[in-house]
């Protein structure tokens, strides 16, 4: 399954919407993600997983769409 994650380059960074970035990135569950991520050190927001209709959405809308893979 493919999730997008909403987040902010660092702990410290408060969320703000114009400086949220995001990414998406395969895997299981949103534990998954959050465990896969907990090294990066990202100040994560929210954690949404996509249907194929939205994946297809974010593919067609987002030129530099790429998907990681998170290799535990």
């Amino acid at each position: 399954m493919v999730f997008k994650v909403y987040y902010q380059e660092t702990l410290a960074e408060v969320p703000v919407r114009e400086k949220t970035n995001s990414m998406y990135v395969e895997a299981e569950t949103e534990e998954e993600v959050r465990k896969g991520l907990k090294n990066r050190e990202y100040n994560i927001e929210f954690v949404t997983p996509l249907s194929d209709a939205a994946l297809a959405y974010e593919k067609e809308t987002n030129d530099d769409f790429k998907v990681e893979s998170l290799n535990q």
